[in-house]
């Protein structure tokens, strides 16, 4: 069961942990991978912008598994 404070809180920290933690392997793959190519093609300016989007991707993510299995959706 993925809780969505804490798949958010890893993808934040690592982007794409959250995702795996979620199940959604090659999603986390995808940000580990797009991340630091972000950090570095532009300077540190758009690596900040991946932790975000990947920490909220995370935290939706895992609402939307939980939703499912209690059949909320």
């Amino acid at each position: 069961m993925s809780r969505p404070g804490l798949a958010a809180l890893l993808s934040f920290f690592i982007p794409g942990v959250g995702q795996i933690y979620n199940g959604d392997i090659l999603r986390g793959v995808f940000w580990l991978i797009v991340t630091p190519g972000f950090w570095l093609g532009t300077g540190g300016i758009l690596g900040w912008v991946c932790h975000i989007i990947a920490a909220a991707t995370a935290y939706n993510r895992a609402e939307d598994k939980e939703r499912m299995r209690y059949g909320m959706g």
